[in-house]
C-alpha cells in the first residue's frame, strides 16, 4: 500500500506539472498541487515507521520517534482537510459570489492560502510536544496518536480541540459542496427555462431573454473532482473524528469501571485515515481522464458550451467569473 500511495501521488504531480502553462495559473490547480504534495508527504513520512515495526514486530524507537509519528498523523490528517475545505471554498466563490471571487482571488491567493493552511495546523498538531496535549503509543503498539482517554485536563482539552477542528473543517466543507451544488442545478434549470421560451417564441423577430449564467465544463469538472474527493475523506476521517470524541468522552470514565477499550474500533478508525494520502491521488486521476468526461457531456450539452471536459486556465475562469458577476439581457434573432 505504501508503493501504491508513492507511485499514485508521483503520477498525479508529473500529470499537474506537465500540464499547459493557463491551466497551471488557475486558483484550483494550485489547491490540487497542494493536496498531491500533502498526501505524498504524508505517506513517505507515516507509512515505512508502521513497516519497520511490523518488520522488528516491536516499537523500532523511542519516545522521540513515537513523537514524531503522532505528530505526523495529525499535522496530514488535518492539513489535508484543511486543503480540502479551502478547495470547496473556492469553488462556492467562484459559482455564488463570481465578482469578489474576481477582484479577489487568483494563484497568489492560494498559495498564501497553502501557506496560511501550513503553519496553522503546524501550531495545532506540535502543541502535545509542548505539553498541551500527550502523544501515546495505542494498541498494538505499532501506531503513536494523541492520548485520546486522557484524564488530564490539558490533555482531554486537546483531544476536543482537535476533534472539533477536524469536525469544523468536515461541516464547512460539506455546507459549500451543497451550496455549489444547488447553484449549478439552478444554472441548468434557468437554462432550460430560456430554451422554452426561445422554442415558444420562435415565430418573433426578435426575443428578449433575462439574462441567465450557465456553468461552464470546467466548473463542471471541477465540481465533480470536488466531490468525489470529499467523499473520500468523509469515508477516511470520520470514524477517526468520532473515535476521538467517543474515546475522550467515556474512555477515562470506562477504564476507571473497569471497561475494556474498544482497542478493534481505535484501530480500524486510523487504518481508514492512513488510507485517505493513498486514495486520493487515485481519484483525481481516474476522475480527470476517465468520469470527469461522461460527467461533464450531459451538463455541457445542457448549457449549449463545449463538451470537451479540460482542466480551465486563467482567461477561461476569469471571464467566466466577470460574466457572471455583470449579466445582461440578452437579445437573439430567430428565423
Amino acid at each position: 500500500m505504501f508503493a501504491f500511495g508513492v507511485m499514485g501521488n508521483l503520477i498525479a504531480i508529473v500529470v499537474l506539472c506537465i500540464s499547459k502553462k493557463e491551466q497551471k495559473e488557475t486558483t484550483f490547480y494550485t489547491l490540487v498541487v497542494g493536496m498531491a504534495i500533502t498526501d505524498l508527504l504524508g505517506t513517505c513520512f507515516t507509512s515505512p515507521v508502521v513497516i519497520a515495526t511490523y518488520i522488528a514486530q516491536r516499537w523500532p524507537g523511542g519516545e522521540l520517534l513515537c513523537d514524531f509519528f503522532s505528530f505526523s498523523m495529525l499535522f496530514f490528517g488535518s492539513a489535508g482537510m484543511s486543503i480540502l475545505c479551502a478547495m470547496a471554498v473556492e469553488r462556492y466563490l467562484a459559482i455564488n459570489h463570481a465578482y469578489l471571487y474576481s477582484q479577489y482571488i487568483d494563484r497568489t491567493t492560494a498559495r498564501l492560502a497553502l501557506m496560511g493552511i501550513y503553519l496553522a495546523n503546524i501550531v495545532l498538531c506540535i502543541m502535545p510536544s509542548f505539553g498541551f496535549g500527550k502523544h501515546v503509543r495505542h494498541f498494538p503498539g505499532t501506531w503513536c496518536f494523541l492520548d485520546w482517554r486522557a484524564t488530564d485536563p490539558l490533555a482531554a482539552s486537546y483531544s476536543f480541540l482537535y476533534g472539533g477542528f477536524m469536525l469544523v473543517l468536515i461541516a464547512v466543507t460539506v455546507v459549500c459542496n451543497f451550496a455549489v451544488c444547488r447553484s449549478l442545478v439552478g444554472m441548468s434549470q434557468k437554462t432550460r427555462i430560456v430554451r422554452a421560451k426561445v422554442s415558444a417564441q420562435v415565430g418573433s423577430r426578435r426575443v428578449f431573454l433575462p439574462s441567465v449564467t450557465c456553468p461552464s465544463a470546467a466548473e463542471i469538472q471541477m465540481f465533480w473532482l470536488l466531490i468525489f474527493m470529499t467523499i473520500v475523506f468523509l469515508v477516511c476521517s470520520i470514524p477517526l473524528v468520532v473515535r476521538i470524541f467517543v474515546n475522550q468522552l467515556y474512555g477515562p470514565s470506562n477504564i476507571c469501571a473497569g471497561v475494556n477499550p474498544d482497542y478493534r474500533s481505535d484501530l480500524m478508525a486510523i487504518r481508514f485515515a492512513s488510507f485517505n494520502p493513498i486514495l486520493d491521488p487515485w481519484v483525481y486521476i481516474l476522475c480527470r481522464k476517465n468520469l470527469l468526461v461522461k460527467g461533464c457531456e450531459r451538463p455541457s450539452s445542457l448549457t449549449s458550451q463545449s463538451t470537451q471536459c479540460c482542466w480551465p486556465n486563467a482567461e477561461t475562469e476569469a471571464a467566466t467569473a466577470s460574466a457572471r458577476s455583470l449579466p445582461i439581457r440578452g437579445e437573439y434573432e430567430v428565423n
